[in-house]
């Protein structure tokens, strides 16, 4: 995905700058070409030599580089850059690129690029929230300038909130993204089912899953982000996800997502049920609050809909659907008999005996299967890149 391309690191004089290290070794680890222009200031926070040695290429600061004889060319960092990301911004920085200051080897870069460019603000709560940084960012997104936003968490000077950097793994799956944006799946439209469902036992309990809907949005994303039109019915999740060609369906239970699947699968080229649906509801739910009077409570249960069966049944010759079998044992074996059992033409089995694989975690771990006995294994990455793989793979063996 990353293999060969040219991505300029732009940092600037903030404390978040300790991790660039993280993203410059993560962009070369998966083949990047990684070139790392500093102001000034910015080597009082991380050290040159650090960022040359990780990115295996020199590091910019000055116009002029004495050591060496050498003018640093603008122009020519621009031109070589597909994607130009500047982490930190800071709040000088920032107000600079908004109004056309250019008094360093940064932003000369900046005004000179043609690329694609990224910026990750890092700054105090009250810096992030002021009105002026918040008109200068939304300036620069009006001149193309895609920003990640920061994110909450303890900030440098003791307090907490928002102002903090994105972090490194949050950057780079941007980045990736960023490559992996095509129109291959233009005119496909795809039903993706997420999260896990809940069956409420009295107004207050439920029986639910641990499942927190991330690798669901993300193959939302991954096809959205391929050009697809889809229809994402997700059970209750924390995900948010927000596209032009997106239908977000929001469900609680098993019956009120085997309704929407029935309203919406007809009209789809492909299915994807990553959803984790409970396979039992209380067979009665109380109107009032249970009260804790007895040492024990019964609850009978009754099977919920097999919503993947139904789609198997109902599909039509032009359709695809794709299941998804979580294991704890024998996994593969399993996930062949239910690809056969459901009529999926393909089935995605991970297991909660790898290590970072399975519900709540950013990365996964798979076996893709299909109906033609051909398989691939996906080692532990993050649930985005999963997501990539699982459609790539869909739409190559169809």
């Amino acid at each position: 995905m990353l293999q060969g391309k040219n991505i300029l690191i732009g940092v600037t004089a903030g404390i978040a700058s300790y991790k660039i290290n993280l993203l410059v070794r993560s962009l070369v680890q998966h083949n990047a070409h990684v070139k790392c222009i500093m102001t000034p200031s910015a080597k009082d926070f991380i050290s040159p030599l650090t960022l040359a040695t990780l990115s295996q290429n020199p590091v910019a600061v000055e116009f002029w580089n004495s050591k060496n004889g050498e003018w640093e060319n603008h122009v020519k960092l621009a031109e070589w850059a597909d994607l130009f990301v500047i982490a930190p911004l800071t709040l000088n920085t920032l107000s600079k690129m908004s109004h056309g200051g250019c008094d360093n080897l940064l932003l000369a870069t900046y005004f000179s690029a043609k690329c694609p460019v990224v910026v990750c603000p890092a700054m105090d709560l009250d810096m992030y929230a002021h009105p002026v940084t918040k008109q200068n960012l939304a300036l620069l997104e009006k001149h193309d300038v895609k920003v990640i936003p920061a994110e909450e968490g303890f900030l440098a000077s003791g307090l907490e909130g928002k102002g903090r950097m994105a972090e490194p793994s949050t950057i780079f799956d941007y980045i990736a993204t960023h490559f992996y944006c095509t129109k291959q799946l233009e005119g496909q439209k795809i039903l993706i089912t997420a999260g896990p469902t809940y069956e409420a036992i009295d107004p207050v309990r439920f029986i639910g899953n641990h499942s927190s809907g991330k690798m669901g949005y993300s193959l939302a994303k991954s096809a959205l982000n391929q050009g697809a039109e889809v229809v994402l019915i997700s059970g209750p999740s924390q995900q948010i996800l927000d596209h032009e060609k997106l239908t977000i369906v929001k469900v609680k239970t098993a019956l009120e997502m085997l309704a929407a699947v029935q309203e919406h699968f007809a009209s789809v080229d492909l299915g994807i049920f990553a959803a984790a649906v409970s396979d039992y509801r209380p067979a009665e739910t109380k109107a009032q609050k249970i009260k804790k009077s007895q040492e024990k409570m019964e609850l009978h249960l009754i099977k919920n809909p097999d919503i993947l069966a139904w789609a198997g049944k109902n599909k039509t010759v032009n359709q695809l659907l794709c299941g998804f079998a979580l294991e704890t044992q024998n996994g593969e074996k399993h996930a062949r008999e239910k690809l056969t059992r459901k009529n999926l033409d393909f089935i995605v089995m991970n297991t909660l005996e790898d290590e970072g694989a399975g519900f709540g975690h950013d990365t996964n771990k798979v076996l893709l299967l299909d109906k033609n006995n051909n398989s691939k294994k996906v080692e532990l990455s993050n649930k985005n890149k999963i997501a990539n793989e699982i459609i790539s793979y869909i739409y190559s063996n169809q």
